[in-house]
């Protein structure tokens, strides 16, 4: 079941993760941080923006979360871009990218197991072994 439910931690989570997102993209060009690992940070973001606003159990919101981003990463294969007339924006080519990686596949799946993973580690810590069948 969902339903809607503010949580203050994943609001500040979410705060965080885009300010650094953006630090990333306003000052590196390339590399490591820039291309891999931006990706893996903004699974996690979307993820934490769900979660301010949405209570329901957590692979629900890991699963869209991880149908989002390979929808736009498979997007990037088609000339979506100029089909919007958005090749020449900075903006759009941060948000919906502009060329197709197996690796930012590898990157997004990867930041979504470790947001299950957390999750599954606290909810073992917070209420027990029992839980984590109902909870996931």
């Amino acid at each position: 079941m969902m339903k809607l439910a503010y949580n203050k931690k994943y609001l500040i989570a979410s705060i965080i993760l885009f300010l650094i997102e953006a630090l990333i993209a306003s000052f590196l060009t390339q590399g490591f941080i820039r291309h891999t690992f931006g990706d893996y940070l903004v699974v996690i973001l979307l993820y934490c923006i769900f979660k301010s606003f949405i209570k329901t159990k957590p692979m629900y919101i890991a699963a869209i979360v991880l149908v989002i981003a390979f929808g736009i990463e498979f997007l990037q294969l088609t000339n979506l871009l100029a089909l919007l007339n958005l090749q020449n924006s900075t903006v759009a080519k941060l948000i919906l990218g502009s060329t197709f990686s197996i690796s930012d596949l590898i990157a997004y799946t990867l930041g979504v197991l470790s947001i299950l993973i957390i999750e599954i580690y606290f909810s073992f810590k917070t209420a027990g072994n029992n839980n984590f069948t109902t909870s996931f």
